[in-house]
């Protein structure tokens, strides 16, 4: 979809929405771009690069006591690509409803597995995600989600994707968790997840961050291993943020069998919608060539309620 298109049609739902007597939603972007130095085995060269970049809108309205609709509408923007690519692609998109019961929709969702990585790993989105060496970053269409009501700090979450045809296989994700992933509510956010032949594999993540004043440490578990029989792999995580006051220093550090990934990196908030960063990623793979990079960029977010 061209970002010209899509920008009228959010405006349009943002001018109907003054109408109502309450408020629906909310529209939001993330800009995040940088200059990187890499090298891939081949030699270093560098690049501009659009990395967790998006925009969105997501809301809920009151239908009745006790129910409401939920729905968000949310695209990947690479604001670097040459002209004549499609800059936008899809991320979570879906409608459904929320009430006692817990919420339920359909549409594109991340999968449970994702979700109980929480805000662990601290460099989502750049070279050093997760993805680069664990199976289970999962983002998936034809969808159904579950997130049950919260019991103590404890909720379940379960992903189904339909098959899509006579010949085509289900997929389940589920899991259980505790606290608050942004470490607000509660300082501690643990998960346990796992993924039923989910794209091929059948994973297992457990997971842990806690919050003591100004340091956040994480963890991760992940056992892993083709759904059709094969090799099972284990790996694991840990994260550490510290905030100075004017610099968040982050260091990460993962592992799946002899497959490493080293993060190293600091924010520098400039105020609360706008940083610079900078960060360093080593990926060393099994019969790979070391990738090696080196960036410097900016982030900036936005948001406007309707």
């Amino acid at each position: 979809m061209n970002l010209s298109k899509l920008l009228p049609l959010m405006a349009l739902v943002s001018m109907q929405a003054l109408g109502e007597e309450q408020n629906q939603g909310e529209f939001y972007a993330k800009l995040n771009v940088d200059a990187q130095s890499s090298d891939k085995g081949d030699g270093r060269f560098s690049e501009i690069k659009s990395n967790n970049s998006w925009i969105g809108v997501k809301g809920d309205y009151q239908i009745v006591d006790g129910i409401s609709v939920v729905y968000r509408l949310e695209w990947k923007v690479d604001i670097t690509a040459e002209s004549g690519n499609d800059s936008l692609t899809e991320r979570p998109q879906y409608v459904g409803i929320r009430g006692g019961f817990g919420e339920l929709t359909l549409g594109r969702n991340f999968t449970a597995l994702w979700m109980a990585q929480g805000k662990i790993d601290l460099y989502n989105h750049y070279e050093g995600d997760i993805a680069k060496i664990w199976k289970g970053e999962n983002r998936l269409s034809d969808v159904a989600s579950y997130s049950s009501p919260s019991y103590q700090g404890f909720n379940i979450k379960v992903t189904y994707q339909a098959e899509k045809s006579a010949q085509g296989d289900s997929a389940t994700s589920a899991g259980v968790f505790y606290g608050d992933e942004n470490l607000k509510k509660y300082p501690l956010f643990a998960a346990i997840a796992h993924d039923f032949d989910v794209n091929g594999f059948d994973t297992t993540r457990a997971s842990v961050q806690y919050k003591i004043g100004q340091h956040v440490i994480g963890g991760m578990l992940q056992q892993q291993e083709p759904a059709d029989g094969g090799e099972s792999q284990m790996g694991g995580l840990v994260s550490y943020s510290f905030n100075s006051g004017n610099v968040i220093y982050k260091v990460q550090y993962q592992t799946l069998e002899d497959d490493t990934n080293l993060n190293l990196g600091l924010d520098y908030p400039l105020g609360n919608n706008t940083k610079v960063f900078a960060w360093y990623s080593q990926i060393e793979k099994e019969n790979n060539p070391d990738n090696k990079f080196l960036a410097l960029g900016f982030e900036h977010k936005l948001s406007y309620k309707f």
